[in-house]
């Protein structure tokens, strides 16, 4: 199977890389306004923030600051491959730090899991059915299983759709999945 999910993440990878930067930013726009009609007023939002070839989260780390929602971001410990948790009032504590992920380092503001009532996840790829694929070190999927309680966000851009991912036993589904499309998973627009 890991040879499978590594075929499948180079296929994902060389159509998220084809997308131009307009193009990039332009599907971010509307993956962040359909993400923004999901979020509820007051709710604390794990949000991820973005490298280059990723959704672009920063129109929606801003909306949410503006709406007054707690925001928190993870720090990436490669030590024991966990998430730290850090709120941010302001995207301008971000700075490139680890696999340049920009997080708040020298501005941290420590959260708890049990703050977060939704976690916005970055994906690779996603198939119908709810399944998730990242990178491959599994950041997220630790953080999950700890913290099974959080509505589960998945956002990509719709080229990242596969038919049908391989899952294993350590692979969390998402609740919802949203591209620049609107909600693709589930299926009915009116679930949650």
């Amino acid at each position: 199977m890991r040879e499978e999910k590594n075929r499948i993440r180079q296929i994902l990878r060389d159509r998220k890389a084809a997308l131009t930067p307009a193009e990039r930013l332009e599907k971010s726009t509307k993956i962040c306004r359909h993400v923004m009609e999901k979020i509820r007023e007051g709710e604390t939002v794990l949000a991820y923030t973005s490298k280059e070839l990723e959704v672009n989260t920063t129109p929606l780390i801003d909306a949410l600051l503006e709406n007054k929602n707690p925001v928190v971001v993870p720090i990436i410990q490669k030590e024991d491959i966990s998430l730290r948790l850090s709120y941010i009032r302001t995207r301008a504590v971000l700075v490139p730090s680890t696999f340049g992920v920009p997080e708040p380092i020298g501005s941290e503001i420590p959260a708890q899991p049990g703050h977060i009532t939704t976690i916005l996840l970055p994906m690779l790829g996603f198939d119908r059915t709810g399944a998730r694929i990242g990178y491959g070190a599994g950041y997220y999927d630790r953080f999950l299983e700890k913290n099974p309680d959080l509505k589960k966000v998945g956002i990509a851009f719709a080229c990242q759709e596969i038919e049908r991912l391989p899952v294993d036993a350590n692979d969390i589904r998402m609740d919802i999945i949203i591209t620049e499309d609107g909600v693709v998973y589930p299926a009915l627009t009116g679930q949650q």
